[in-house]
Order: C-alpha cells, then structure tokens, then sequence
C-alpha cells in the first residue's frame, strides 16, 4: 500500500569515454554486469542520484590492471524503477531473509554449498567479492520471474570507505546504488552538466550554530 517510489530517478554509471560516445548515438547499449560477486546481483549499475562517486569510480576502475576503462567517463540516466526490489524498504528485507532461507535449504538438498561473501585483496573489513549476496538477490528474482512479477530493479544502501572524522558513523563512500534489470526503466541518457553556482565556495569556510 505504501512501497510505491518515485516515478523517475537519476543514476549515473562510470565507463569507457569511447564507450559512452556510443551508448549516446545509439550504437551500443549499456551492458548487464553479469559477475557471481555482484553485490545486487544481475543488472546495470548506476549510483543514485550520485555524480560524484560515478565519476570517482570511472577513475579508480581505469587504474585497475585489468580495466577496459582508458578514459574515465560518466553518464547520466533518467530511470524508472519499476517493480523494485528496494531494500530500504522493510518488506522487501523481510522477504529477502526468507528467500536466503529457501535458497540454503535447496543447496543443502542438493549437497551444495552456499556461497561466501569475501574481500577483494588484503582487507578483512570491506567484504566486496559479495558471491552470497548475489546468489540470494538471484534466487530473489527468479523466485519473483517464476510468480509472474519480475523485479524490473534493486535498489540498496551501502557503508563504504573510511569513516569521515575521528569517531564517525558517516563514511566516505555511502552510496543507494541500483541495478537495473530491465532496460526499458532507462527513460533517457544524457551528459551531466556541472552547475552554474556553488553553494560552499573553495576560499570560504561553511558556518553552522548549535
């Protein structure tokens, strides 16, 4: 009764310049991220109404050995979300705690074994290699596909980076991002634009009262 979203939303993903040039005259379209480690799952990635941090990941992602990124790039969305898997939304991480359920009981039936969450290198903190998360917001939607009501998106908050001052519990990479499963939620893309003012100016110190 009160789960409905906002009708339209902006995401913005960072890629390849040469890639974006073409998602833009149509000659590509943006790729489904298909990984056992994604932390929503199956879908195309965008941060919530976040430029920034898609501009800062397009970088960090170029310097990577692997990278296809040469020339870091940001595109923005105009999205629809659809029917959403939303967890910020109670019911849905009700529901995802019974389909991790299902989900270890069919593997256990199986002799399988459930998927782990681990970290990327040497850290033992920031669990982003997220293989469990992935297979239960997977079984998530195919559970959802089977009863005749696909997810179209994910939609989730997360605690990243280094806290923001000594004592924080604000940390220097939270984001909400998405993962759009259906294409057709992309309404339009477009080029960011910077803003014309700037509400804190770089020689001016903000000033607040308690």
């Amino acid at each position: 009764m009160y789960s409905s979203k906002p009708s339209i939303v902006y995401g913005f993903h960072g890629l390849d310049k040469d890639v974006a040039i073409k998602i833009l005259n149509q000659q590509t379209q943006f790729k489904h991220s298909t990984n056992k480690y994604d932390w929503l799952g199956s879908g195309i990635y965008f941060w919530e109404n976040n430029l920034e941090r898609a501009q800062q990941y397009a970088i960090q992602d170029s310097q990577r050995a692997a990278s296809n990124v040469q020339t870091p790039f940001t595109l923005g969305a105009v999205i629809e979300l659809g029917n959403c898997l939303d967890l910020l939304d109670q019911q849905y991480n009700d529901f995802l705690g019974v389909v991790y359920q299902q989900l270890k009981d069919d593997l256990e039936a199986e002799g399988k074994p459930l998927p782990v969450n681990k970290p990327f290198g040497k850290s033992d903190f920031d669990f982003k290699a997220r293989e469990l998360d992935c297979a239960v917001i997977r079984y998530a939607c195919a559970l959802a596909k089977a009863e005749g009501q696909p997810f179209d998106s994910v939609r989730a908050a997360f605690i990243e980076g280094e806290p923001l001052y000594e004592g924080a519990r604000f940390f220097s990479e939270n984001h909400i991002q998405l993962a759009i499963i259906n294409p057709d939620c992309i309404k339009g893309i477009f080029l960011p634009r910077k803003s014309s003012t700037e509400t804190v100016f770089a020689d001016e110190k903000p000033s607040c009262s308690l």
